[in-house]
């Protein structure tokens, strides 16, 4: 999300002063240097990967471009999501939404952005867009208070990307799509994630979930292999057979952050691996590997009464976010 208050405009909206169309590969440039003059800083990077993933995977992901007067004014970029952060269903993430700051307050741009966004979604079939905000960057809070945003019930956690995991204590458990703690001993071997690893990780998945979802591993794998700035999502094997895997991005740009941090969104242990230690071990590789590559930070979401996830992130060394997750009902 923009990290700024350039959204906090005027409510009247309005919206027969503003063309709202697709955002496309030409609007680039634009956007980059919209962006520039709310954040300070350029994220070519960011916007190139956002339009590289609508090509080649337009059911998931939405993007329009605001017009005033044949001027580009504005976008809103989202993401389809199904099953990040261990939810059950299908939502849309709002990862950035910037207003020209020489129209911003005129004709409440960024409010006619978002209800055609909204539109959009409803006729697509989904009932919740979700966010994160900075809780100092009052300005754009003020904007979704205003236009319906609640918060959400999740906790955004963060860990320092290249800090030690430490060492497993008692035992493990399987809970839902992540995993608590391990027993000391043999640590499984932890490998890169290659895309013939699909198969094993459906099933993976379905044996913790009871569900089968193909099409958003495909989707995620595609996007591990195609989206993300840099490639870090990883396997383990217990004798030479997948055992548990962490999907996770290296990117910034995502909700206005502007410096490189990696996003864990998915992550899963193989119920008949419990107490081996292979959520651990993923844990502390992929630390390792994310210090190599002078990530800033780990983040990732938890819903606020999955206590058993809780408290193994504790342990392995995440701590709150100072941001915020929000919620917009679109029902």
């Amino acid at each position: 999300m923009a990290e700024n208050d350039i959204v906090d405009e005027n409510p009247a909206a309005r919206a027969d002063l503003v063309h709202i169309r697709p955002f496309h590969p030409d609007d680039l440039d634009a956007a980059v240097r919209v962006d520039r003059a709310l954040s300070g800083r350029g994220r070519r990077g960011f916007f190139a990967r956002r339009l590289d993933h609508a090509v080649h995977d337009p059911a998931a992901f939405v993007g329009l471009a605001a017009e005033h007067d044949g001027r580009f004014a504005g976008f809103i970029l989202a993401r389809i999501q199904e099953g990040e952060f261990g939810a059950t269903m299908r939502e849309a993430a709002l990862d950035a939404i910037g207003v020209d700051p020489a129209l911003a307050g005129l004709f409440g741009i960024g409010r006619v952005l978002l209800d055609a966004l909204a539109n959009i979604l409803r006729a697509r079939g989904i009932s919740e867009l979700a966010t994160q905000v900075d809780w100092t960057n009052h300005g754009l809070i003020g904007f979704f208070s205003r236009t319906g945003f609640v918060m959400a019930p999740r906790i955004v956690l963060e860990r320092e990307a290249g800090e030690r995991v430490p060492e497993a204590g008692a035992d493990e458990g399987q809970t839902g799509d992540e995993t608590a703690e391990s027993i000391p001993g043999d640590r499984p071997r932890v490998r890169s994630m290659k895309r013939d690893d699909l198969a094993a990780i459906i099933a993976i998945d379905r044996r913790i979930t009871g569900r089968d979802r193909p099409a958003y591993y495909t989707s995620k794998l595609d996007e591990v292999f195609n989206e993300s700035a840099v490639r870090v999502s990883l396997v383990a094997e217990i004798d030479r057979h997948p055992a548990g895997f962490v999907m996770v991005r290296v990117d910034f740009g995502e909700f206005g952050h502007t410096e490189p941090e990696a996003v864990m969104d998915t992550i899963g242990v193989d119920p008949r691996h419990g107490h081996e230690g292979v959520a651990t071990a993923l844990l502390s590789q992929l630390a390792a590997n994310l210090g190599a590559l002078r990530a800033e930070s780990l983040r990732t979401e938890v819903n606020w009464d999955r206590f058993d996830l809780l408290n193994f992130l504790n342990r392995m060394g995440f701590h709150p976010h100072r941001r915020l997750a929000l919620r917009l009902s679109l029902n």
